[in-house]
């Protein structure tokens, strides 16, 4: 994306949600790419912080402390998981690097070759492109095809 289009907070934040859901959990791609420790983050985050959350404040006003820090808190553990989303969100809209972008050409060709058809994106490739490329690759190659690039 260029500099004069940014997308907004919500765009971003179901950008991510987008990419969370179609990048391929698999211990293969953990060496190489933050996003499955993201992603599980993420997961538990949206999952656990909001009852963390209600959990501290019930805590902090049954023992008569102060209600500020207690809300601090409280807003700070509901902060994780979208911090979470925005990061999976900027990440799928960059660009892929150089050896990446190589690496994207490669897994198509090889699904090309076993007979699946797959259209390039109109514009540059992203990481969202990526993730739906793996998942798809993951679905219907061998899991051995990773280890052949």
């Amino acid at each position: 994306m260029n500099d004069t289009h940014r997308p907004g907070v919500f765009t971003t934040l179901r950008l991510g949600k987008k990419y969370m859901k179609s990048w391929p959990l698999q211990k293969s791609l953990s060496a190489i790419f933050p996003e499955n420790r993201v992603c599980r983050a993420t997961q538990f985050g949206i999952r656990f912080m909001p009852p963390i959350a209600v959990f501290i404040l019930c805590w902090q006003l049954a023992f008569h402390a102060q209600i500020g820090p207690a809300i601090a808190t409280a807003i700070f553990a509901c902060s994780l998981p979208i911090q979470g989303l925005w990061w999976l969100g900027k990440r799928a809209s960059k660009p892929l690097p150089g050896g990446t972008l190589e690496w994207f050409h490669t897994i198509r060709e090889k699904l090309q070759t076993s007979g699946h058809v797959v259209n390039l994106p109109q514009r540059e490739v992203t990481y969202q492109h990526l993730a739906e490329l793996l998942m798809r690759a993951f679905k219907q190659l061998d899991k051995a095809f990773l280890d052949e690039l």
